[in-house]
């Protein structure tokens, strides 16, 4: 059976096709359709997406569910830094370890037998995340409620959300997995975290995200980032177009070592953000030099639409005016042939000349107005209609004219109106047996 063949696109859609390919430059016209028509032919969702795909992270447009943390922990150059607990000193302090240690070794094991076998009896309720954000927010009211309101700005969002903010801003992010039940964490949060210069360098230079093992959220990254003892902290920022963990702070460190070992970190790895800084610089130049081209090509293509439109209006009116003329034509052309046929019809229609010697007969030379002389006789009785009709029959007549007499000077009444219906005789009007009438042009009228 052959495959169905795919819808035709619309001219919006080949365009959006084309300038997604432009902008991702890639070659597959079929990946570039695919990828719009996953996120409904919304160019900017697809663009992000697939520029999140080029730096290995998820997109932020269409996030897949329950996907692990995309940190990269994997990496052999992570610098780790851990401070063991301080190894006792004299006779008391080695007695007092030694009598303790049994104990510390069976509280310990027995601890770990009872949560290896309270796993089977009932799964850790840690293991699913169902409000991450409310974790966070829980966590950080908690901490206030201990230790004060004098602590370091908390990214008050999800992990998830933190590791975007980082990447999206090119900054360091550092995490601290807060162990409720380590012996050492009250003393790191008091004597460490919440001190003023440790406050002032992580406010200035990074952002920072904290939760508690005990929370779900909190959970959910430890197993990511693994950590082996409390306080915990980790380093992560952008490298290699991935989240990356680049410093790990393990136990119990003091504030000025805290700074060092952060400042030495971002030191370190300061150019991997230098360099994805002019990476992204540089893709943005060029996007935006893409978008100025685009914009060029559009403002040189609605110049040639509105070109094309004037033509097409121009020659729609010379088209009109010439038709316009062709029917003044053909109009000018029926109403000559239709007066043409008009006056043969009256010179048809017209009585015969009576001979010279009818003593009934009028002998009239009409004068025209191109100063030809027109000569014919009537009858006495005949109307002034006879008259008009034989001049209007005439090929030298204008098409509308009227009859006067020189002296005295008048108009003599051919045509029948609402008055008169009736037009008078040649004896009615007072001529006599030889008369001189001029025709009078009345066109321009």
């Amino acid at each position: 059976m052959a495959a169905p063949e795919e819808p035709e696109l619309s001219q919006a859609q080949t365009e959006k096709l084309l300038q997604f390919q432009d902008l991702t430059g890639l070659e597959s016209m079929d990946q570039c359709r695919r990828t719009l028509e996953q996120h409904n032919w919304n160019i900017e969702a697809a663009v992000q997406d697939r520029l999140n795909e080029q730096e290995g992270v998820p997109s932020v447009f269409n996030p897949p569910p329950s996907r692990p943390l995309q940190v990269n922990t994997a990496d052999h150059r992570v610098y780790s830094y851990i401070v063991s607990r301080p190894q006792p000193r004299g006779l008391l302090g080695w007695s007092y370890y030694l009598i303790m240690l049994p104990f510390r070794f069976t509280y310990y094991t027995l601890l770990d037998i009872f949560r290896f076998a309270l796993r089977f009896i009932r799964p850790d309720p840690r293991g699913r995340v169902t409000d991450p954000v409310g974790d966070v927010v829980s966590f950080i009211h908690s901490f206030e409620e201990k230790y004060g309101r004098s602590h370091p700005v908390f990214y008050q969002g999800t992990y998830s959300q933190a590791l975007n903010d980082a990447k999206r801003e090119l900054r360091y992010l550092l995490v601290y997995l807060h162990g409720e039940d380590h012996q050492d964490t009250d003393e790191f949060c008091r004597s460490t975290l919440c001190t003023e210069e440790v406050i002032a360098f992580l406010n200035t230079r990074m952002l920072f995200w904290a939760c508690s093992t005990s929370r779900p959220e909190g959970f959910r990254v430890s197993q990511a980032l693994r950590e082996n003892t409390y306080p915990f902290l980790a380093m992560i920022m952008l490298k290699d177009r991935k989240m990356t963990v680049v410093g790990r702070l393990e136990g119990l460190i003091q504030p000025e070592d805290f700074i060092n070992q952060l400042t030495f970190i971002m030191d370190a790895n300061q150019t991997h953000l230098m360099s994805e800084r002019l990476e992204r610089e540089e893709r943005s130049q060029t996007q935006v030099l893409r978008q100025q081209q685009d914009e060029a090509y559009l403002a040189s293509l609605r110049a040639d639409q509105e070109k094309d439109r004037k033509k097409r209006e121009e020659e729609e009116q010379r088209r009109q005016e010439e038709e316009k003329v062709r029917q003044s034509v053909l109009a000018e052309e029926r109403r000559r042939r239709t007066l043409e046929e008009e006056k043969e019809r009256k010179s048809e229609c017209l009585p015969p000349e009576p001979p010279a010697d009818d003593p009934e007969s009028v002998k009239i030379v009409f004068k025209l107005p191109n100063d030809t002389r027109v000569e014919r006789r009537f009858l006495f009785g005949q109307s002034l209609t006879v008259i008009y009709d034989f001049l209007f029959s005439l090929k030298e007549t204008p098409e509308k004219f009227e009859i006067v007499t020189n002296f005295p000077r008048r108009v003599l009444p051919c045509l029948p109106t609402e008055e008169q219906p009736n037009p008078p005789t040649l004896k009615e009007t007072g001529l006599s047996r030889s008369e001189v009438l001029f025709v009078q042009d009345l066109t321009d009228d």
